[in-house]
C-alpha cells in the first residue's frame, strides 16, 4: 500500500533472522513456538514472514542486511521459505518439520517437540557460516 511508503519497522535487523510457518497445523505452531524459543534464548530474532510478503519496505532493507537467515517450515509446502525466496532472498539455513518426522494432526505443540525443533534449528545455524546474504 501506498501509505507504508516511508514506514520502517520499529525493529532493527540481526546477525540471524528467523522466518517461521505459523500456519493453522499443529506443525506450524511447533515451529512457530520453536523460533520464539530460539529468539528468546539469543540465538538469532524471530521476524516477520507477513512483512516480506507485504513488501513492507522497512522489514525487507533489514532482512537484506541480516548476516543469515533460518527459515523453519512445519511442512512440504516450504511457505516460510518460498515467501522468502520470492521476495529475493535464500534462506542460509533450513528445517522442515516433516523431514524430522513431524505429522500434520499428530504433533502437538509441546515442549518435547518444540526443544527437538530447537535442537535441529541450532545444528543447521552452526552449519551456516554468518555471511552477508
Amino acid at each position: 500500500m501506498a501509505e507504508n511508503q516511508g514506514i520502517s519497522c520499529a525493529c532493527s535487523g540481526a546477525p540471524t533472522l528467523i522466518f517461521s510457518c505459523s500456519g493453522a497445523a499443529d506443525v506450524g505452531a511447533v515451529a512457530d513456538q520453536a523460533a520464539r524459543g530460539l529468539t528468546r534464548e539469543g540465538a538469532g530474532k524471530m521476524y516477520c514472514l507477513a512483512g516480506i510478503g507485504g513488501r513492507v519496505p522497512g522489514i525487507l532493507t533489514n532482512t537484506a542486511s541480516a548476516g543469515r537467515i533460518l527459515a523453519i517450515d512445519g511442512c512440504g509446502l516450504d511457505c516460510a521459505r518460498n515467501t522468502l525466496e520470492q521476495a529475493g532472498f535464500s534462506a542460509s539455513a533450513h528445517v522442515r518439520l516433516t523431514e524430522m518426522g513431524f505429522e500434520k494432526g499428530k504433533s502437538p505443540a509441546s515442549p518435547e517437540n518444540i526443544s527437538k525443533v530447537m535442537d535441529a534449528a541450532r545444528a543447521a545455524m552452526a552449519a551456516t557460516p554468518e555471511s552477508g546474504i
